[in-house]
């Protein structure tokens, strides 16, 4: 099993499935990676030789913001919009979508399970 930015890569996946489990690497870098290294896309997880972990691991870290960097960094900007006290910092206050979604009907990840608004009788 190989283990990049902290990460065990899951078994017997694709590479550029796999490399989506390290937070900051989605699909486009993850291919954007193994063009780098010179892998095929199909690779599986398991057959990746040490040198090619090596390989992959220096690409990430001279180009890519990965891990606990990628997190502080989008902690921080969320930081930064909430003291602003800008729409969208409000919006992360409130714990609201702040994208611009409908939140009469929908938002239920956001907002929380629904609060009933008459008691239940007994």
């Amino acid at each position: 099993m190989a283990r990049l930015a902290g990460v065990d890569l899951p078994r017997n996946k694709h590479m550029v499935i796999a490399l989506t489990y390290i937070h900051g690497i989605g699909r486009t870098s993850a291919g954007k990676i193994l063009d780098m290294v010179g892998l095929p896309h199909t690779t599986n997880s398991d057959d990746l030789s040490e040198s090619d972990v090596t390989n992959i691991r220096k690409i990430m870290d001279d180009q890519f913001v990965v891990e606990g960097d990628r997190r502080r960094e989008v902690a921080m900007d969320v930081k930064r919009l909430t003291d602003a006290g800008c729409y969208r910092g409000i919006r992360h206050r409130k714990g609201l979508p702040c994208r611009g979604q409908r939140t009469k009907t929908n938002a239920r990840t956001r907002k929380g399970p629904r609060r009933s608004a008459i008691k239940s009788k007994k």
